[in-house]
């Protein structure tokens, strides 16, 4: 089986690699990235298996594809830092999925995942495209408008509360109702047989404190919400706390060590992930994405039913969208794809806050400029059209991507 890795220069790549050594699933892999440089680097800390070649030529990369990871990063890590000092400089949130600084990512991105999207559907019809790239919702989405069902968004954010929820309460085999779209989800019910666990872990602060986001939201909260939040949640539930994050400058400066060969790759990664949502992490696994996209691969590949939580069309699971709309649910999966499990209804609070960063969302999607500036005086975390209005300037004028909106 052939895999294509898009983005194929990037940090996270050797975590896929390894996962892929240790299965025979995949047989070759190609790497895929627009910096030579950053893609020999890369292949420096790689395993001798699976087999892998490396091309900065896309449409080389694809042909004969039977999967395709997008993993891409427009404008790098530097870009990252942009979107982040603007932000703050305005007065609001700059981390890189959620408010003005995931706006600016998604504007940056979805032209370029457009434009893979296409060029899988003519070079690679039948390949099913993984969606690593952030922000994963929206990235997902575009490129569902050429290819259909078969690109699936993935993130490790549901699949990580859902296990460590599951070891708080000392419980297998559980069957967690969770919706919502990516990073910004809710775990509703943890159901072992017809019974619904999540009470009592809510009215438990002990046994709250033993995983990260009981400890990142507090057991007052979440008794008072009668849910758990995904993490990222914790950007609109405690916004002024979160304002100062300033993670992609500190990545930059991180990555370009490695990069230039004065760190080596492992600490690098270490220091990376000991940092990551201010260091309250309970493991250093390298985040779990490789896993689920190693998952998801076998169940489509081998008809090997699996369930997990990713990003797929709606249909009719969340009333809060349409039908088009990617969400972020349990699904089944199997030679078939990913079909959406039905979920429990969100409360309203959280159902408006889904429509309402959907419909930003969607103002991204439409890709002018007056969409653009109306993606960000929309957003429920910038309050100022005034403020939007000189954020997408300044963006515009600092990203070379973003040429096509003056």
């Amino acid at each position: 089986m052939r895999l294509v890795i898009l983005g194929g220069g990037g940090f996270r790549v050797p975590l896929v690699h390894r996962v892929l050594a240790n299965d025979d699933l995949v047989t070759d892999v190609v790497l895929h990235d627009v910096d030579a440089d950053r893609l020999a680097a890369i292949g420096a800390v790689l395993d001798d298996r699976p087999h892998t070649t490396a091309t900065t030529d896309l449409d080389e990369a694809l042909t004969g594809a039977d999967f395709v990871f997008s993993a891409i990063r427009v404008g790098g890590l530097a870009g990252r830092a942009i979107d982040e000092e603007v932000a703050h400089a305005h007065g609001v949130l700059g981390q890189e999925t959620v408010g003005a600084g995931g706006i600016a990512y998604g504007l940056r991105t979805v032209p370029v995942a457009d434009h893979i999207a296409r060029r899988v559907a003519a070079i690679a019809p039948d390949a099913w495209v993984v969606d690593f790239t952030n922000p994963a919702g929206l990235v997902t989405e575009a490129m569902s408008r050429h290819l259909g069902d078969r690109v699936i968004g993935i993130c490790d954010s549901p699949s990580g509360l859902c296990r460590r929820v599951a070891g708080a309460l000392g419980v297998d085999g559980a069957r967690f109702d969770y919706a919502g779209l990516n990073h910004l989800g809710w775990l509703q019910g943890v159901y072992v047989g017809d019974e619904d666990l999540l009470p009592r872990l809510l009215d438990d602060d002990a046994a709250l404190r033993t995983f990260e986001e009981g400890r990142l939201f507090g057991g007052e909260r979440l008794r008072a919400l009668g849910m758990i939040p995904n993490e990222y949640l914790h950007y609109y539930y405690s916004t002024r706390e979160a304002m100062g994050d300033g993670r992609g400058a500190f990545l930059l400066g991180q990555q370009e060590k490695f990069y230039s060969g004065e760190v080596d790759w492992e600490t690098t990664r270490s220091e990376r992930e000991a940092t990551y949502m201010g260091g309250d992490r309970d493991t250093l696994d390298g985040g779990g994405y490789e896993r689920v996209a190693l998952a998801l691969m076998r169940a489509i590949a081998l008809d090997e039913p699996a369930e997990l939580i990713l990003n797929v069309r709606n249909g009719t699971t969340l009333s809060t969208v349409d039908e088009q709309a990617v969400v972020e649910v349990p699904c089944r999966v199997d030679a078939r794809g990913a079909r959406p499990h039905p979920v429990s209804p969100l409360p309203d609070d959280a159902a408006a806050l889904v429509s309402a960063v959907k419909a930003v969302d969607r103002l991204v999607l439409a890709g002018t400029r007056d969409t653009a500036l109306q993606a960000f005086a929309r957003h429920p975390l910038v309050d100022s059209p005034t403020v939007a209005r000189s954020l997408l300037d300044t963006y515009v004028d600092r990203h070379p991507e973003l040429a096509y909106l003056r």
